[in-house]
């Protein structure tokens, strides 16, 4: 049982949503987003999903690429970014940590050592979004050996032949991207979204969590009705950008949470 799943065991004793948080590790500077790490879960986030910086986030839009940018200017490394975590579990042992992003950091700094440190840091999970199924053994098996959970992406071209090779070695939580294309590039509708997470539930287990075009109350409440959860990112990130305070952007998060957590 990793911090996931224990997660979302309490999530559904106490008949909740998850909602699921995403920020970009140094953006845009390593302290405030440190500082808006550490307000989160006070926020209503059960769940944070915190961003690799990477020369080419391919599966990212601008906004996403742009805080990706700021944070590399800004001189941030996997290194600094599992720093952060290992300042955040300073003072919470207890909200899982999903990092996110892209496989060539990992594979630059060494899978053996990045594994070691992602523990020794206090990861829960990851997401990689370039690696396929088919290149399992090169992350996601020595992932689950250390005790990390896989996360893998579905989206709405994952037909039924493809998906049972999606969910083979997916653990924690499956993400269900809600649109075809890049973050923050759309509104999905929920009458699409429904009966997709429908389909993937009944083969298996495991939550289901919605993310991709989600920025009001309104639509994580929405989404969050059909799924197990919902994750917001590009709308977070935008705050972020556009420099506004640290407590403006936490009464958002906090405000997308209660929408959530009232499905």
């Amino acid at each position: 049982m990793t911090r996931i799943d224990d997660t979302f065991a309490r999530l559904r004793k106490d008949g909740k949503k998850a909602f699921v948080a995403y920020i970009m590790g140094g953006d845009p500077d390593e302290a405030t987003s440190q500082a808006v790490m550490q307000g989160l879960p006070a926020a209503g986030v059960d769940i944070i999903e915190l961003g690799m910086p990477f020369t080419d986030p391919m599966a990212d839009g601008p906004t996403i690429q742009l805080a990706g940018q700021r944070a590399l200017e800004g001189g941030m490394t996997l290194a600094r970014t599992l720093g952060m975590a290992r300042t955040f579990r300073k003072t919470d042992q207890t909200t899982p940590i999903v990092l996110m992003g892209y496989y060539n950091p990992i594979y630059s700094q060494g899978v053996e050592v990045f594994l070691k440190d992602a523990t020794e840091a206090g990861i829960d999970g990851l997401i990689v979004v370039d690696l396929p199924p088919e290149e399992d053994d090169e992350l996601c098996i020595p992932a689950q050996k250390a005790g990390l959970n896989f996360i893998r992406l579905a989206t709405p071209t994952t037909d039924d032949k493809r998906l049972p090779k999606v969910l083979q070695n997916t653990s924690g939580f499956v993400y269900y991207v809600s649109i075809t294309g890049i973050t923050g590039a759309g509104v999905a509708q929920t009458g699409d979204v429904g009966p997709e997470v429908a389909r993937i539930k009944a083969s298996t287990d495991l939550p289901v969590i919605v993310g991709f075009g989600i920025s009001t109350p309104e639509q994580a409440r929405g989404f969050a009705a059909v799924a197990d959860g919902c994750v917001v990112g590009s709308a977070i990130v935008k705050d972020i950008g556009a420099g506004k305070p640290v407590a403006e952007v936490l009464a958002n998060v906090a405000a997308l949470a209660a929408g959530a957590h009232s499905a």
